[in-house]
């Protein structure tokens, strides 16, 4: 990280100029300390994070030190401090420029402490801690040592640790704190915010989530699965459930029992007003739209909508469009709690059968499977026909045993072909 440190000092106008070594002790002393410059951060917790306070004696060296200590955390791309010495005692100031880049802290499995509860010890210990970290310097370090200490006060046991998440190797999206050595476990789930008739299917849809280790960040995937789905299929398209919250219940030398609330809001329920397509060639609105079972003027059940939209996107695949993709969107009328949806279709170009390969085989029967193929080169291919090539291949094999069939397709966009492998192993016994 760039940073840039300066510091000017002087001394106060008296009846003559003095030196440095000529002031008296209560020079330096501290008796102000301002801070300019942040957006971010507090004039106060600043100061609380370069550790010197009024009234305490400090020269140079500690202005340099406590400097240094706030441009290693990384919360700031600049530092500069300046100091006037009089005989009445030392004005010290610290000029900084917030550092761009931040990501959210998270805690994945702290569960002795509210999250309001953790924040605040954390920001007691860490001033420059408000929930959020810069990507580079050595703050998020001071988190971890702080959360350890808070552990080592309760005399919980564990190791903290810390990693910076990101998707596919993208920007830093979040620190992501966890104890370590610890077996925590989710004894019971509850729901806040959700209407009793609602109640059953997500306990329901909880079920598999009891007796597990306690991690928030697990669940929060778990829950966007298994638990939102309860509101997508009946309508309530914009329902969100936020990150679960763990309260002790019992803690014993082998392991903590939780139990976790969900807080629900499930939003308006919207019923669907239409479909329309744009964009299709190969196939007929009318014949797309056979395909989708949602009802106008009932809710719109998203999830059963998501699995009829890849259906259509299989259609397309019969015919050779294996890029082919549907795209939804979604107009929402609010005053009617209702939607409307819009397909766009890129169909994309025509793949062919490109080359066979069959494997597993003696050479005899695999010249028998190999005829047995219908699609030849060149032909428009057709993605639901290996499902029935291995089926009847299946059928015929079977007077040789039983078989596991597996097959393999591969795009050559160059070509715009297809090429097909089919494997055959004899199934265990």
């Amino acid at each position: 990280m760039d940073f840039l440190l300066l510091a000017t000092f002087s001394t106060a106008q008296a009846p003559r100029k003095l030196a440095v070594k000529d002031l008296p002790p209560s020079a330096f002393k501290l008796i102000s300390i301002k801070v300019s410059g942040s957006n971010r951060f507090s004039p106060n917790d600043v100061i609380a994070a370069t550790g010197l306070r009024v009234g305490e004696t400090a020269t140079d060296d500690d202005f340099k030190t406590a400097s240094r200590h706030l441009a290693d955390s990384g919360a700031f791309s600049n530092v500069a401090y300046n100091f006037v010495y009089s005989t009445e005692g030392t004005t010290l100031g610290f000029d900084v420029t917030d550092a761009a880049l931040f990501a959210p802290a998270q805690f994945d499995n702290f569960v002795w402490l509210s999250d309001q509860e953790l924040r605040e010890t954390l920001h007691t210990q860490v001033p420059l801690f408000q929930g959020e970290l810069p990507l580079s310097g050595d703050l998020p370090d001071q988190v971890s040592a702080a959360l350890q200490t808070t552990l080592a006060l309760r005399h919980i046991p564990g190791q903290v640790d810390y990693l910076r998440a990101a998707h596919n190797d993208g920007p830093i999206e979040a620190f992501v704190f966890s104890v370590k050595g610890v077996n925590l476990l989710v004894r019971n789930i509850d729901f806040t915010g959700a209407l009793p008739a609602e109640l059953p299917s997500l306990q329901a849809a909880s079920t598999k989530m009891l007796g597990q280790d306690y991690s928030r960040s697990i669940l929060r995937t778990q829950a966007e699965i298994d638990l939102l789905a309860v509101y997508l299929t009946r309508g309530y398209l914009k329902a969100k459930i936020d990150d679960a919250q763990a309260k002790v219940i019992e803690t014993d030398p082998e392991k903590t029992t939780v139990d976790v609330t969900f807080p629900v809001n499930p939003g308006r329920q919207y019923k669907l007003t239409g479909v329309q397509w744009s964009g299709n060639q190969a196939f007929p609105a009318q014949k797309l739209q056979a395909l989708i079972r949602e009802q106008v003027g009932q809710p719109l059940n998203l999830v059963q909508f998501r699995e009829d939209l890849d259906n259509a996107r299989k259609l397309y695949g019969t015919l050779g469009y294996m890029t082919a993709t549907l795209v939804p969107g979604e107009q929402f009328e609010e005053a009617q709690a209702a939607v409307s949806l819009q397909i766009e279709v890129h169909e994309g170009d025509v793949y062919r059968m490109g080359d066979l390969e069959i494997r597993g085989l003696d050479s005899r029967t695999t010249a028998q499977v190999t005829n047995a193929w219908k699609l030849r080169g060149g032909d428009p291919y057709d993605s639901s026909y290996p499902t029935t090539f291995l089926e009847a291949c299946s059928k015929e094999l079977s007077q040789m045993g039983q078989w596991n069939t597996t097959f393999h397709e591969t795009l050559n966009q160059k070509d715009r072909t297809v090429d097909v492998s089919v494997r055959f192993d004899p199934a265990s016994r």
